[in-house]
């Protein structure tokens, strides 16, 4: 019989950033409970400030809940283990994964899906599954977010939303593999399905757009045009792989327009990485009309909706979303991890701040600013 120490049933009061509604955050002590079967306690090291987590706080994320712990882009290291947890121990490296993957559903079986009938879009997150949460403050009660809330120095998670990862990985660097990155680099990677000589248009240069970018590179695309109205954003896009960089302000007509006529039949390949509609559709109708592959990442507002005319996909385009980049994540992100290891792609370029959790509003009001693309809190 394993002999489990004391203190891993024992609540942790620790750090944790608390929006108490939507707003700003509140760095606050909180308590974090013990694991219960099947879950895992995790000391995060580091977690990167994510888009969605400006939508949460917004108030425009499907299902939030207040008040509630954000953060959903974290790395750390295993704490304890509740009983029935057996791939993973205290010690090990891990990435919590706001996409599950039970490998009990229909979609979990499916080689050609990544998703998993236990993600946010399927059942809230805001509680764990037995519907009850892990964190208290003050005496309240705090929402999980994704279920993973990796904006607290340590949180609670189920087995099958944690990515054990090799030892050697640099956490302050790999936190981004839990979203940012994963995310834009397989969408064209797995999604899109980039092919070598390729023309691709990104629109949105903010991590997920610029990741994108290196995922359409180490495809093979010959040309790779970025999108964006800050152009404080350009330098680093061409630094990563985009051969041309353009600002829908600079011109007077439709953004679409341009790129067709830049290509001669418009792009093979698009990417909607920011989360509005116009831009939806702007790089819908930008790809080619008949083979054309348009891929949507961003998140739109709780609710949303969008019209389009039905002749852009009639001709023959491809119209698709993704989620977290199309990886299975429990297998794929840890080799993942292996080929940054490997030094096949340098996510690094990605982080531009590096900050003490407890300036994590400042983190934000970086993101906010359009200054940074992304910031990593230490803890």
């Amino acid at each position: 019989m394993q002999c489990v120490p004391l203190a891993c049933f024992q609540v942790i009061r620790c750090r944790a950033a608390v929006a108490w509604a939507p707003g700003k955050l509140s760095v606050e002590e909180v308590e974090v409970a013990p694991p219960k079967a099947g879950e895992v306690r995790i000391k995060l090291v580091a977690t990167g400030i994510c888009r969605t987590d400006e939508h949460l706080l917004q108030g425009c994320f499907p299902n939030a809940e207040f008040p509630v712990i954000p953060g959903h882009e974290g790395a750390g290291i295993v704490e304890s283990v509740g009983e029935g947890v057996t791939s993973m121990k205290p010690g090990d490296k891990v990435i919590p994964l706001c996409l599950p993957q039970c490998g009990e559903c229909s979609f979990c079986r499916n080689p050609e899906s990544n998703f998993c009938q236990k993600s946010h879009i399927s059942e809230p997150q805001h509680l764990l599954p037995d519907k009850t949460t892990r964190f208290s403050c003050k005496g309240k009660q705090i929402h999980h977010f994704l279920w993973v809330s990796t904006f607290a120095e340590y949180t609670v998670v189920p087995e099958y939303t944690v990515a054990k990862i090799d030892a050697a990985a640099p956490l302050d660097k790999v936190c981004l593999f839990g979203c940012g990155f994963s995310t834009g680099y397989g969408a064209a990677i797995n999604t899109a399905k980039v092919k070598p000589g390729s023309t691709c248009a990104v629109f949105g240069l903010g991590g997920i757009g610029l990741s994108v970018v290196m995922g359409c590179k180490a495809a093979g695309a010959s040309r790779i045009i970025g999108v964006d109205i800050n152009k404080d954003k350009f330098a680093k896009a061409k630094e990563l792989g985009a051969t041309d960089c353009i600002n829908p302000r600079d011109f007077q007509k439709p953004i679409q327009e341009v790129l067709t006529e830049m290509t001669g039949q418009g792009v093979d390949y698009s990417f909607e990485a920011i989360g509005h509609k116009d831009t939806m559709i702007a790089a819908l109708a930008s790809c080619n009309m008949s083979t054309g592959v348009c891929v949507m990442i961003g998140e739109l507002d709780s609710g949303s909706e969008i019209s389009i005319d039905p002749t852009l996909l009639l001709t023959g385009r491809t119209w698709k979303g993704t989620v977290l980049g199309g990886w299975k994540t429990r297998e794929c992100i840890p080799k993942l991890v292996s080929s940054y290891l490997e030094k096949k792609f340098n996510s690094d370029l990605l982080i531009t701040h590096t900050l003490p959790f407890a300036k994590v509003n400042e983190g934000f009001e970086l993101l906010r600013a359009g200054k940074s693309i992304r910031t990593v809190l230490l803890f």
